[in-house]
């Protein structure tokens, strides 16, 4: 599952001190609703995703690619469309796997493309196994590092990962943005450092690029606006889905403005 990071912060902290009520409990199904809503449930784009792909090689009918953290699968049915392969797609909640599953009969790509329900923590794969392991502004659920390190076992010789991450451009950041994300995501890091590690968890750094400005604004956060005043609409007096709400538009003004110090950025590995 790919959620922004403001909410994550947030809704990690109202389990922490709810101690008697479950993950699944707690208010995680008006977060579903919510990104479910809206085609991606995280920066990025179709160029994106298609650039991306070009950067890997060597697939074919017989490949096998997970793509881990899933959500609704809207970048998975965009690289099910340009790469041959079985793809299978996980993320922990059901919902978003059963509007992936829909996506893919929809495009009639049902017979490539499988939506499962798991934890990126926990892969269901042999070791060896995976071509090409796929995983769009969700690495961050289990850590990029650790994810790099875990994941490496499951890829064949010569296989590649792909995944974006969020970011620092500068060494230096304003105290404002620079305080919200080390609350949100402690490993966040410079691109350098971020290769670096990549390279250290056994992979040859094969690209990386920086997602433009549009995967922010009109793939992510515009389609948003609609989607917010139908979701409060609905849930009207509801506290858990205001203060969601609230988070998102938060999280879309600040990225305005300060969107020169941080950012995702698209590394691709090869398993050596």
């Amino acid at each position: 599952m790919r959620l922004t990071f403001a909410v994550a912060a947030t809704f990690n902290l109202n389990i922490m001190s709810n101690e008697n009520k479950s993950i699944h409990e707690f208010d995680f199904s008006l977060i579903c609703e919510y990104f479910s809503s809206i085609e991606r449930q995280g920066p990025g784009s179709p160029e994106v995703t298609i650039k991306a792909l070009s950067f890997i090689d060597h697939l074919t009918n017989e490949s096998r690619i997970a793509d881990v953290g899933c959500g609704t699968g809207g970048q998975t049915m965009v690289m099910a469309q340009h790469v041959p392969g079985q793809i299978t797609g996980i993320d922990l909640f059901p919902d978003f796997i059963s509007l992936f599953n829909i996506n893919a009969v929809h495009l009639n790509l049902q017979d490539r493309v499988k939506g499962i329900i798991g934890s990126m923590d926990n892969l269901p794969f042999q070791d060896e196994e995976l071509d090409l392991i796929w995983s769009e502004g969700a690495i961050y659920n289990i850590g990029f590092e650790r994810g790099l390190k875990e994941w490496w076992k499951f890829l064949k010789n010569g296989g590649f990962i792909a995944v974006s991450e969020v970011s620092w451009f500068t060494e230096e950041r304003p105290a404002e943005i620079n305080d919200f994300w080390l609350d949100a995501y402690p490993e966040i890091d410079t691109i350098p450092n971020k290769v670096a590690q990549m390279q250290n968890a056994g992979y040859i750094p094969v690209a990386l690029f920086i997602l433009p400005e549009n995967c922010w604004t009109e793939h992510f956060y515009a389609p948003q606006v609609a989607a917010q005043e139908a979701f409060l609409k609905k849930y009207a007096g509801n506290q858990a889905a205001e203060e969601l709400v609230a988070n998102e538009r938060r999280e879309a003004l600040l990225y305005s403005k300060y969107k020169s110090y941080y950012g995702y950025v698209f590394y691709i590995g090869k398993k050596v």
